[in-house]
C-alpha cells in the first residue's frame, strides 16, 4: 500500500468521500443565495441591494471568523472544529428559514457564514497535513471538483426551488447535509489528520505570509465578488430564472473542466506559470461580458471564471498551505479570511451598480482588477520561490 493510501484508510482518518462531501456542502451553502436574489427580494419585500447585502454579510462573517477557526484547529485539532462548525451551520440554516425581516435574516445569514467559514479552510489544512507535492496538488484539484459540483447544484437548483416552492427550502437544505456529515464523522479523531506539537503562530505573520493574504484580498474581490452577479445579470437580460440558473452553472462546468486539466498541467508547468495561465483565462472571461451583457457572453464568462478558479485559485491555495507550515491551519485560515474579506468588500462596493442594472460596469471593473492581480501574483510567487531556493 502506498503512503497516500495508508493515510486514506488508517483508522481515525477522515475518508476522502467525507472530505469531498463537506466541500460540496460548503459551496452549496455559499452559492445558493445569489441565484435566488431576485425571488428573495420580491417575496420578502427587500430591495435587491438589501438582498445582495445578505450575501455580502455572509462573506464578511465567513472571512472574519477564519483567524479564530485557524487558531482552534492548530491548538485542538481538525475534526473538533469540523464538528463544531457543522452543528453551528445546521442551527444557522434552520434560523434562516424562520425570519423574513431584513435585520433578523441578516443576522441568521451572518451566523451561517461564520460557521461555514470553518469548513473549506479546514479541508485544505487536512490535505496540507497529509499530502505533499503532486499528491497535494491532485487532492486540491479533486476538492475543487466537488466544490464545483456544490456550486453547480446551487446555481442550477436554488433559483428554481425558491421560485416554485419557497426560498426557505434553499436555506434549510444544508441543515440536513450537516446532520448526515456529523454521523459520518462520528468515528474520526484528531490524531488521524493533525500532527500535534508546538505551534509557531508567528510564522503565520511573516512577510511572505502577509503578502499571500494581500493577494487573496484582491483575488476575492475579482473572482468571488463578481461571481455573485451571474444570475442577476442574466435575469436583467430577460432570461427566465430557471434558464439563468442553467447558464450560470457554466461556472461549475468550467471548474470541473479546469480541475481535470489542472491534473495534467501540474506535472508540466511551475506554479507561477499556472497562476499566470489562470489569470489570463479570468481576464478573457471578464473581457467577454465587459463588451456586451447577453446570455452568450455571460455564459462564456461563467465558464472561463470557473476554469480560472480551478487553475489560479487552486494554485494560490497550494501556496497558502506552504507559506507557514509551522502554523498551517492558522495561515490557511487567514488566507481564507483575506479571500472572503475581499469578496465581501467587492460585493458591497458593486451592489449599487447591480441595483441600477449596470452589470457591464461591474464586469469592466473585474477586468481591470484582474490585470493587476496577474502582475502581482506572478511576480510575488516567483520572488518567494527564489528566496526559498536559497
Amino acid at each position: 500500500m502506498t503512503k497516500e493510501g495508508a493515510q486514506q484508510t488508517a483508522p481515525g482518518t477522515i475518508p476522502d468521500r467525507v472530505l469531498m462531501s463537506i466541500g460540496f456542502l460548503s459551496f452549496f451553502d455559499r452559492f445558493a443565495t445569489p441565484p435566488m436574489l431576485v425571488v428573495l427580494a420580491a417575496r420578502t419585500g427587500l430591495t435587491l441591494a438589501e438582498a445582495v447585502g445578505l450575501v455580502a454579510a455572509y462573506s464578511l462573517l465567513y472571512a472574519l471568523g477564519q483567524p479564530v477557526w485557524g487558531f482552534i484547529s492548530d491548538r485542538f485539532g481538525r475534526v473538533a472544529v469540523l464538528r463544531t462548525a457543522l452543528v453551528g451551520l445546521a442551527l444557522a440554516a434552520v434560523a434562516s428559514t424562520l425570519f423574513s425581516a431584513h435585520a433578523r435574516l441578516l443576522v441568521a445569514r451572518s451566523a451561517a457564514g461564520l460557521m461555514a467559514g470553518c469548513l473549506y479552510p479546514t479541508l485544505l489544512t487536512v490535505i496540507g497535513d497529509t499530502r505533499s507535492g503532486v499528491a497535494k496538488a491532485r487532492g486540491l484539484s479533486e476538492l475543487q471538483v466537488y466544490s464545483a459540483l456544490g456550486t453547480t447544484a446551487a446555481t442550477l437548483a436554488a433559483g428554481s426551488i425558491a421560485a416554485f416552492t419557497d426560498w426557505r427550502v434553499v436555506f434549510g437544505l444544508p441543515a440536513l447535509g450537516c446532520l448526515a456529515l456529523l454521523v459520518l464523522l462520528r468515528r474520526a479523531h484528531d490524531g488521524g489528520t493533525h500532527r500535534r506539537g508546538p505551534v509557531d503562530f508567528r510564522a503565520a505573520f511573516s512577510g511572505a505570509a502577509l503578502g499571500v493574504y494581500g493577494v487573496a484580498v484582491l483575488e476575492g474581490a475579482v473572482l468571488m465578488g463578481v461571481l455573485t452577479y451571474f444570475v442577476p445579470a442574466l435575469q436583467h437580460a430577460d432570461v427566465p430564472i430557471a434558464l439563468a440558473g442553467v447558464l450560470a452553472a457554466g461556472y461549475g462546468v468550467g471548474v470541473i473542466a479546469g480541475a481535470r486539466l489542472m491534473r495534467r498541467l501540474v506535472q508540466r508547468l511551475s506554479r507561477t506559470r499556472l497562476m499566470g495561465l489562470g489569470g489570463t483565462v479570468l481576464l478573457a472571461g471578464y473581457a467577454a461580458s465587459s463588451v456586451a451583457q447577453n446570455p452568450v457572453t455571460i455564459t462564456a464568462t461563467a465558464v472561463l471564471v470557473g476554469a480560472s478558479n480551478a487553475i489560479l485559485h487552486s494554485s494560490l491555495q497550494g501556496w497558502a498551505t506552504e507559506v507557514a507550515p509551522a502554523a498551517r491551519a492558522t495561515a490557511v485560515a487567514l488566507f481564507a479570511c483575506a479571500l472572503f474579506l475581499g469578496s465581501s468588500v467587492g460585493t458591497f462596493l458593486t451592489a449599487p451598480l447591480a441595483d441600477a442594472g449596470q452589470y457591464g460596469a461591474i464586469f469592466l471593473l473585474g477586468l481591470g482588477a484582474t490585470a493587476v492581480l496577474i502582475a502581482v501574483v506572478t511576480a510575488g510567487h516567483a520572488a518567494w520561490e527564489r528566496r526559498r531556493a536559497r
